[in-house]
């Protein structure tokens, strides 16, 4: 198995959140725990110019997980290994036996993917549906989509889909470069635009 990775069509997401949902559902996951997120991210106003014309507002939306980057953040900052690759998917995840909670791994993530559950003990995050991929299937998120907006296989092929994620409220893909590919919407800003804002923060926090 080749390495993995998640790809996002922001011309056809709706901003459902079925994907969030579908996740949550599938792993038990509490209130204040997800490992997808979509992000609304918003800017400008609906004004009309001295010359009769309207400058409008733009909007999309940004439907993110675990990148399973290449240089993973959360792996490098790890004391005791508990955050790896696994060799064969790429895939980024969690031995919950050597996870001591300390927070290093969720304080590095630009993507904000590994959290610390005190309750378990240990970091949790999103792990690509390991279990079900190994068995030829798809991630939850990716099945549960109604729009067909996100999609997972092989990085060849979700490349051949896309371009490395680069855009707002995302960060620079030069800082972890994810495994993760989008084909951009016609409002889409780039990485580090500071023309609009993320408009829903307490949902994606």
């Amino acid at each position: 198995m080749s390495q993995q990775a998640f790809f996002f069509d922001a011309t056809r997401c709706t901003g459902c959140k079925t994907c969030g949902f579908a996740c949550k559902d599938a792993y038990d996951l509490d209130a204040k725990t997800a490992y997808r997120r979509v992000y609304e991210y918003a800017g400008g106003e609906t004004t009309l110019a001295g010359d009769g014309f309207f400058t409008t507002c733009f909007g999309y939306f940004v439907s993110v997980s675990c990148c399973h980057c290449g240089d993973p953040a959360c792996v490098q900052v790890c004391p005791t290994e508990a955050m790896h690759k696994e060799a064969d998917s790429g895939l980024v995840l969690v031995d919950a036996r050597r996870c001591i909670g300390c927070g290093y791994c969720h304080l590095s993530c630009p993507y904000n993917a590994p959290k610390v559950d005190r309750a378990k003990g240990h970091s949790v995050k999103c792990h690509g549906c390991f279990d079900r991929v190994i068995e030829g299937k798809k991630p939850v998120c990716v099945e549960s989509c109604p729009a067909r907006a996100l999609d997972f296989g092989p990085v060849e092929e979700m490349l051949a889909m896309g371009e490395r994620a680069d855009l707002a409220p995302l960060p620079d893909p030069s800082e972890t470069i994810p495994f993760f590919y989008v084909k951009p919407c016609v409002d889409a800003r780039p990485s580090g635009s500071k023309e609009g804002r993320i408009a829903n923060p307490l949902e994606v926090r």
